[in-house]
């Protein structure tokens, strides 16, 4: 009995041994297919299809070396031209001259097809048959923008898109153009409080859509949505901090860096304040203060919300990532281009010159309206 004791006490430990290197053997292999052998694989493929690009190396891909080439592209002087693409996207630029339009690169060990031939580009966003499929949203973009109208497909994207269409018609846009005008004169009059000053125009017109945003989608002044805009700032710093650093799949999960937990408390936050905008407006509709629940954007989420056709009808949370993607996504757009467009006049004086000509003759001094903006040429050029 004692023997036979004592030979399982000493064969258990044994037991649970060789499971444990099983088991780290096992491991290993699974992360050395993952990180070596797959990307190996897929770029001895590519490369038989003529498709190359620079090598992959483990774990990082090719993070570190776009990371080091964009702080390089940074640290350059830059002149007052509108030819950015070096500065902005350089590693695009540099493979683009040595692999060719269309090249292989790597985010850790995912591979990346860069396409930037333009007959290609067209076919692969028009997408006729599907065959091109949104990769699922993933860590910082997944709390950023959800699962919304930019990241979803099949019959989710043709619903949200179909909401979006309906809220965004021309006759509904013209039924904008008060709340933007009114947003247009309060910008105006305080770049009228900075005369002969430097004004910092991308600011100014980071106000200026946001109010715009919500006045025309959320029925809302600026002031109730400044939560959320500032903290979609935070949480898309973040996003793009982060976007060349790969991390092993489950990590995260067991360990948090300050970034992921910074970004789940804002992630939490936004939440929290678009559904009070939502109640708010659930609110007045129950007390009748609106037409249902309103024509704008909100409004119609809201309907969809409610809908009693249960393939119709949209979730809470499609409700909250439709919110986040059209105040983050309207707002950073439409902001860039302003910006951008007023430093194009500026560098080109002669076009500038010519597009305010036109808006004298049109409008004078009065407000613009729909159908004298429908003929304008230059304007409409630059």
């Amino acid at each position: 009995m004692a023997s036979w004791f004592g030979d399982s006490v000493v064969a258990l430990p044994r037991y649970l041994c060789l499971q444990l290197i099983l088991f780290a053997f096992v491991a290993v292999i699974k992360v050395m297919h993952k990180l070596w052998w797959t990307p190996t694989r897929i770029q001895k493929l590519m490369a038989t299809q003529g498709i190359k690009g620079p090598s992959y190396r483990l774990v990082h891909g090719n993070t570190k070396q776009i990371s080091e080439m964009k702080m390089e592209a940074m640290t350059r002087p830059k002149s007052l031209s509108h030819d950015i693409f070096s500065h902005v996207q350089p590693h695009i630029q540099s493979w683009t001259k040595i692999y060719g339009k269309n090249y292989l690169q790597w985010h850790g060990s995912k591979a990346q097809l860069v396409i930037t031939e333009a007959e290609l580009c067209r076919e692969i966003l028009t997408n006729k048959d599907g065959a091109f499929q949104k990769t699922e949203t993933r860590g910082y973009v997944k709390r950023l923008l959800g699962n919304g109208l930019t990241r979803s497909s099949g019959e989710k994207w043709a619903k949200l898109r179909k909401l979006a269409n309906h809220a965004f018609h021309g006759e509904s846009l013209k039924g904008m153009i008060p709340a933007m005008i009114a947003s247009g004169e309060t910008m105006m009059q305080r770049l009228k409080n900075h005369e002969g000053k430097e004004i910092e125009v991308y600011d100014e017109f980071r106000f200026f859509t946001s109010e715009v945003i919500s006045r025309t989608a959320f029925g809302s002044s600026y002031l109730e949505g400044k939560n959320i805009f500032e903290m979609l700032m935070k949480l898309s710093f973040l996003t793009f901090k982060n976007a060349l650093k790969p991390r092993f799949p489950g990590i995260s999960k067991f360990i948090k860096t300050r970034d992921e937990v910074e970004s789940a408390k804002l992630e939490k936050g936004i939440r929290d304040n678009i559904m009070k905008v939502i109640k708010k407006r659930e609110q007045k509709a129950v007390n009748g203060e609106e037409d249902g629940f309103g024509s704008d954007f909100l409004g119609l989420l809201l309907k969809a919300h409610h809908d009693t056709n249960e393939k119709q009808r949209i979730s809470v949370d499609d409700l909250v990532d439709e919110c986040k993607t059209f105040y983050f996504a309207g707002q950073e757009t439409t902001n860039s281009l302003l910006a951008w467009t007023v430093f194009l006049l500026a560098l080109h004086t002669d076009w500038q010159d010519e597009a305010r000509q036109e808006v004298l003759q049109l409008f004078g001094k009065q407000t613009p309206n729909p159908d004298g903006i429908a003929k304008l040429k230059t304007s409409k050029t630059t």
